[in-house]
């Protein structure tokens, strides 16, 4: 079956070579997909036929959003810990204890319940590709579950085992280190396609963290890392020099971590909504930007410093609070994070991408920030799939 979406008022295709600027904006345009891919890409008066008709009516259409960092195998939630930051209490990394707990207890079935939820959230908000982590269960057992789980309804998984110390291994952190080195890691890897760890005071330490990347991309995972959130450290420099995909929250970059960046191939994921829930902050896109690096930005989905999916609201923050442009916002919200993923199929929309794309109740793309906090997703196509959003 074939589908064209015609009469688009502004496509934002992110391939320069089909329309003006970065985003290869065209207007009075429509594409055609067949097989859940786009194969046809041009003004709407020339659009061929199809089985199927979707008329736009003028809206604009956009890539789906690609979500690179998110947490979404949990149990329970942390609003007492929210209420507590925003009435003065610091927020230090160590309410994840609290998710480990109700993980812990809950059954596969409540995990996967959740996920499937917050998943449906993600794409009534224009979402179409989604990376999950575990990192709330730390035993062999649980870590195996959750990042099952999230292999099987996410669209990639990553192993986080090293997201904090769990509470039996308080102050023993070398121990879990060699635990998640010699047995997590054997027994998880065939069921993800990533390795993450949180470099970070009151997480893990530059040599830990180094310890659980190096034994994950040994057993063939790709390299992700949580760095410089909190503080100054080590963990962009260590994700540059083992080829991390990305390197992820980015808020304390010295000139030497944003050189680094500059000069490789990991992308920058910045996460400005869980800057927001915790009031750290924010990273300078700018900054980085300017330097040539490859930025995405993600919503970071967790239930204890970012508890939402949705990536308007991420891009609304990334351009009152990050300085960026309504254009780079969009941008690194799409292909941005499909960089971040390394993957090659979405977050685009020219011949060969997998047919994700969001219609808006919207003229213009510029409306995602310009009318922060409204529901502008009105139907969401995935796959070849026509989904409407409410």
């Amino acid at each position: 079956m074939s589908l064209s979406v015609v009469n688009i008022g502004e496509l934002v295709t992110n391939d320069p070579n089909l329309g003006a600027g970065t985003l290869g904006l065209l207007r009075d345009a429509a594409l055609v997909v067949e097989d859940g891919r786009v194969v046809w890409v041009g003004p709407s008066s020339r659009c061929p036929d199809a089985d199927e008709n979707l008329d736009a009516a003028g809206a604009a259409v956009i890539p789906g959003f690609v979500e690179s960092h998110s947490h979404l195998v949990f149990a329970g939630e942390r609003a007492a810990e929210f209420e507590a930051r925003m009435t003065g209490q610091p927020y230090a990394a160590g309410g994840i204890r609290t998710t480990i707990a109700a993980t812990r207890a809950a059954s596969d079935l409540a995990l996967a319940t959740n996920v499937t939820r917050l998943l449906g959230e993600y794409r009534r908000a224009g979402t179409t590709t989604v990376e999950c982590k575990s990192g709330y269960g730390q035993t062999v057992h649980d870590e195996l579950r959750s990042v099952s789980i999230a292999r099987c309804h996410a669209d990639d998984a990553t192993l986080l085992a090293a997201h904090v110390p769990p509470p039996e291994y308080a102050g023993r952190a070398d121990d879990y280190v060699r635990m998640v080195v010699d047995e997590m890691i054997p027994a998880c890897a065939p069921h993800a396609a990533w390795i993450d760890a949180f470099c970070e005071r009151g997480a893990f330490s530059p040599e830990q963290t180094r310890a659980v990347l190096e034994a994950g991309r040994a057993a063939g995972l790709g390299v992700r890392v949580h760095a410089n959130q909190l503080t100054a450290g080590e963990g962009v420099r260590i994700g540059v020099e083992l080829d991390a995909a990305s390197v992820d929250h980015c808020c304390h970059l010295t000139d030497a971590d944003v050189d680094a960046l500059a000069q490789s191939t990991t992308v920058a994921t910045l996460l400005p909504a869980a800057d927001f829930s915790t009031r750290n902050a924010y990273p300078d896109a700018r900054r980085l930007l300017d330097a040539g690096v490859t930025v995405a930005l993600g919503a970071d989905c967790n239930p204890g410093t970012s508890y939402t999916t949705s990536m308007p609201f991420v891009i609304a923050l990334a351009v009152q609070a990050l300085r960026m442009s309504p254009a780079e916002a969009l941008w690194s919200a799409t292909l941005g994070g499909a960089r971040a993923l390394r993957r090659t199929d979405v977050g685009y929309l020219s011949p060969g991408a997998r047919a994700d794309l969001v219609l808006l109740d919207a003229p213009s793309y510029l409306h995602l920030a310009y009318r922060p906090g409204v529901p502008l997703v009105g139907r969401v196509v995935k796959g070849g799939r026509d989904f409407r959003a409410g």
